[in-house]
């Protein structure tokens, strides 16, 4: 029997239906509809790097084709490591190759690396100042499928551990540059992986990436967004939405989460009259919020400052698009957030 047409009984007719969400979309690209992408930037930086270091080579733990690995294997098979489902086994064969004379780059989601095989990191890898380069996917909010996959605790831990670099890159623009910067790098890294179609973003600002520094994409009176990851396209793309309230935002890009560009995070943040707001894609226990909150305390600057993080849950399993609205790490829920601190 056909449902009865509530709109000839005078009902209101029911709101347009949204576009069904389908379960790719707990993996979909986190690029915004329409925006330019670049496919597997990783492993084709890695491929450019292969080709002038021979002491490179690739490793996994039964993810090379989830991190954008797969693109080494195929070019070097001599060179590629897969090491099956066993994460502590993976970073400790790194750290004996490292200790031989190879370059390891190591791949895995972010959170079997930090929760996994954090000991193996810690003892094997930073105690001896090992020359490993981790790159993880799925850091933050970046999966829909649950804690099981959602890393949103992975900057706090890996910020812990003495020696250890911290990269939180943006886009495949910066993804690129910052294969061979810390290749060139002496010492262990560990680097947030955005895999896959990847958003760019950066080149339109004309930004050329640099461990240690913080860069201003843009500059602003009202608000100043300091970010890092994924959150720093967001704030890019909420600062164009606050001018139509004529709030005029700034946004500070910090990839390099340990060690902070203190000189030029000091320098903003204490520019009077403007609200700081510290954007990540990250728990607010321990990440980028927290260490730059010490920061400007311990160093006397004192701005009115907010912060837009993941809370400190375990959070839900769902399409990307929601979650990322229901946790307040869209570029409208940001926007709507900004405009409700500066009323």
């Amino acid at each position: 029997m056909n449902a009865p047409d509530k709109t000839a009984t005078g009902a209101a007719p029911a709101a347009a239906a949204k576009p069904k969400l389908t379960t790719s979309a707990m993996i979909a690209s986190i690029a915004s509809e329409g925006q330019r992408t670049q496919a597997a930037p990783f492993g084709r930086a890695l491929l450019e790097l292969a080709e002038e270091r021979p002491d490179v080579v690739g490793m996994t733990a039964d993810l090379s084709k989830y991190t954008d690995l797969h693109l080494f294997a195929q070019a070097y098979p001599e060179r590629f490591y897969q090491m099956g489902m066993a994460e502590q086994l993976l970073f400790g064969a790194a750290a004996g190759l490292a200790k031989e004379g190879a370059l390891p780059f190591v791949t895995t989601y972010a959170v079997f690396a930090s929760r996994r095989a954090y000991d193996f990191i810690h003892q094997a890898i930073a105690e001896d100042d090992l020359n490993v380069k981790i790159a993880c996917a799925l850091p933050g909010l970046t999966s829909g499928y649950g804690p099981s996959h959602q890393a949103t605790e992975d900057l706090a831990l890996m910020r812990a551990i003495p020696g250890l670099m911290v990269i939180d890159p943006c886009d495949a623009h910066e993804i690129e540059q910052v294969v061979p910067a810390i290749a060139a790098h002496r010492g262990p890294v560990y680097m947030r992986l955005l895999r896959g179609q990847v958003p760019l973003v950066l080149d339109e600002y004309g930004y050329r990436f640099e461990i240690g520094r913080a860069q201003m994409l843009r500059d602003g009176r009202d608000v100043l967004i300091v970010s890092s990851g994924l959150l720093t396209m967001r704030a890019l793309e909420a600062a164009k939405l606050l001018e139509a309230d004529r709030i005029d935002v700034a946004v500070l890009h910090v990839p390099t989460i340990k060690p902070l560009d203190l000189p030029t995070l000091l320098q903003a943040c204490g520019r009077s009259g403007r609200l700081v707001v510290v954007a990540e894609n990250h728990s607010s226990i321990g990440g980028l919020g927290e260490a730059l909150a010490a920061a400007l305390l311990e160093s006397g600057v004192t701005p009115r400052f907010r912060r837009i993080a993941l809370p400190d849950a375990f959070l839900a399993a769902g399409a990307l698009p929601t979650l990322h609205e229901r946790y307040g790490i869209s570029a409208g829920a940001m926007a709507q957030r900004i405009k409700d601190w500066m009323t």
